[in-house]
């Protein structure tokens, strides 16, 4: 008889919803599968994005283990350099256009293509993610966002042998951007992984956001994510993500090498060299509770880094 030991994120059959919650919830956005109701308006800034669903059904192998942040404290307390140094861009971050929007998959790859993001959104399979969300200045929200696995987008690309890294570059609008006009930053924002990071199944691109369109302000219309990385990684707004032989020296990184390095996991026990990082302040109760080795996704990621532990892991 075969014997088969669940992994720690399983839930018991009985802790599942009940299929006509799910469906009445469905049925109440206006879901005709999982694409976004809106996912075809020709959407130009936030306020549009306000109108059109944008939900899939939750995935729960992703348990936050800690209480939803507040959506008005999630969406209005961001760090987004391209529209200024405040917390508050919202209003900045508006004058983005959402659509027409295209992500550019090249480099070392078998299929380069461009592709329409609302295309894009009808080839994958769209699901929502509760994840933590761990800021390197030590503050915490833990929000539900709508999207799919990087690895899908892998599959669409089909990168070659030699491809070892993924940049990820995110849009330069300097019509909108005043951040964009301060040339000592090194514009535009690049960020960067390594393939097997980006093929991870917690790797995850979002486009939706509380059931929503991802603001601008949070990085709308497409961004990406690393749960178990400090969130400068997770690049907002990308446009371009290129296969590559060569590790990419990311935005941070060329400013203050010895501040943000290329791996920068999550670790309670490193601290930055300005501040701990033992504990983090969560948006909305302000609760300061303790920091978890990657972020708390351990079991997911630790054993992409087997064998590096002579790499700067942390920060």
């Amino acid at each position: 008889m075969p014997i088969r030991i669940p992994r720690g994120w399983e839930l018991p059959e009985s802790a599942a919803t009940p299929e006509h919650l799910v469906l009445g919830r469905r049925k109440a956005l206006g879901l005709g599968g999982l694409i976004a109701a809106g996912a075809a308006l020709p959407w130009q800034g936030a306020a549009a994005q306000e109108a059109a669903p944008m939900a899939a059904m939750r995935n729960p192998a992703y348990r936050p283990e800690r209480a939803l942040t507040p959506e008005k404290d999630a969406t209005g307390y961001n760090n987004y350099y391209e529209f200024g140094s405040s917390k508050n861009v919202t209003a900045a971050a508006a004058r983005l256009p959402q659509r027409p929007w295209t992500l550019k998959l090249e480099g070392m790859v078998d299929k380069p293509q461009e592709l329409g993001l609302d295309d894009l959104l009808k080839r994958v399979s769209l699901e929502e993610r509760v994840l933590r969300h761990r800021c390197v200045e030590a503050w915490a929200m833990t929000v539900p966002w709508t999207g799919f696995p990087m690895a899908e987008l892998l599959k669409l690309a089909g990168p070659q042998s030699g491809a070892k890294f993924v940049e990820f570059h995110t849009v330069a609008d300097r019509a909108v951007m005043p951040g964009l006009r301060q040339s000592w930053y090194p514009w535009p924002y690049v960020e960067g992984c390594t393939l097997a990071e980006a093929a991870n199944e917690l790797c995850f691109m979002a486009a939706g956001l509380y059931g929503k369109p991802v603001p601008a302000q949070n990085g709308g219309p497409i961004r990406v994510l690393f749960p178990w990385k400090y969130g400068f990684k997770s690049g907002k707004a990308i446009t371009t993500i290129r296969f590559t032989d060569k590790r990419p020296v990311s935005f941070w990184e060329q400013l203050q090498p010895t501040e943000y390095g290329f791996w920068a996991n999550v670790n309670p026990e490193v601290p930055h060299p300005r501040w701990s990082q033992a504990h983090e302040r969560l948006l909305g109760s302000n609760e300061r509770v303790p920091t978890k080795l990657f972020n708390g996704y351990g079991e997911f990621v630790a054993g992409l880094y087997a064998g590096l532990e002579k790499e700067r892991l942390y920060l």
